[in-house]
C-alpha cells in the first residue's frame, strides 16, 4: 500500500465528496477505482475534449433549427442567411 498527496480547490474537493457520500463512496475509494481503469484500459476512462465552439449550446441549437427548416421545406433552400428566429 502507498499513500498519495495532490492539491485540489477545496471547493471541488467538497463538491466530490458530498457526490461520493451519495453514492456510499469514499474519495479514496473513487480515486482507486479510476486509478485501477486507468491503469487497466491504458486511458482516461471518459471523454476529454477542449471547449469546441462547434459544440456549443448555441451552435447546436442553429444547427438543428437549420435542419427542422430543411426537413420542412424538402430541402429546397438556396440562399444563405439567417434562419427564422436566429439572433
Amino acid at each position: 500500500m502507498t499513500q498519495m498527496n495532490f492539491r485540489i480547490e477545496e471547493d471541488v474537493k467538497a463538491n466530490a465528496e458530498n457526490a461520493l457520500k451519495e453514492m456510499g463512496l469514499t474519495m479514496s475509494a473513487a480515486i482507486t477505482m479510476f486509478l485501477v481503469k486507468v491503469g487497466r484500459e491504458r486511458r482516461i476512462p471518459f471523454e476529454i475534449t477542449a471547449n469546441d465552439p462547434f459544440y456549443s449550446a448555441e451552435n447546436m441549437e442553429r444547427l438543428r433549427r437549420s435542419a427542422a427548416q430543411m426537413e420542412k421545406t424538402g430541402g429546397t433552400v438556396h440562399e444563405i442567411g439567417a434562419l427564422p428566429n436566429d439572433d
